[in-house]
């Protein structure tokens, strides 16, 4: 008698092979995720710096050096983290940063939100002897996935005070 049919242990190798594989194949697609969504934070990280920098030292260039004072705006954050100065039109510029969020206020105008992802923001003179250079750092950091975050930290040029 000829029968046609899979016996028991033909069907649970089929099983473990297909589970094996299918594990294997959600792992490579778990790891190719993680790795589109590691370089899809750094990418926006990267342009949200790019441009809060370009912003910030657009408007310090076109500023007074004689009346720039870092400061901190409460007490409840770090020291250097608050830039105030007037412009060469008389504006009053203002950056600071308030827990995760930096700001810009120009005259009296709401504060715009520049950023929500801001860790760090510092302002310092790097030389003592020359006030009309200001050194800015800034690090921003936004969630992965799960509990994982990704940092990025950007120290820009020097900035030049033209005025």
């Amino acid at each position: 008698m000829n029968k046609k049919g899979w016996t028991l242990v033909e069907l649970m190798i089929i099983v473990t092979m297909f589970g094996i594989l299918s594990l294997s194949v959600s792992s490579l697609f778990l790891q190719i995720w993680r790795f589109y969504r590691i370089t899809a934070v750094q990418k926006e990280l990267q342009e949200e710096a790019r441009t809060i920098l370009e912003v910030i030292m657009r408007n310090l260039r076109n500023g007074r050096s004689d009346s720039i004072v870092i400061s901190r705006h409460n007490p409840q954050q770090p020291p250097y983290s608050k830039i105030d100065f007037y412009t060469v039109e008389g504006s009053s510029v203002s950056y600071y940063q308030v827990g995760r969020t930096l700001y810009e206020k120009i005259d009296n105008r709401q504060p715009r939100v520049l950023s929500r992802n801001v860790t760090y923001f510092a302002i310092t003179f790097p030389r003592s002897y020359e006030m009309n250079i200001v050194s800015v750092a800034i690090t921003l950091e936004k969630e992965l996935y799960e509990i994982r975050r990704k940092a990025l930290h950007m120290a820009s040029e020097k900035i030049m005070v033209m005025n």
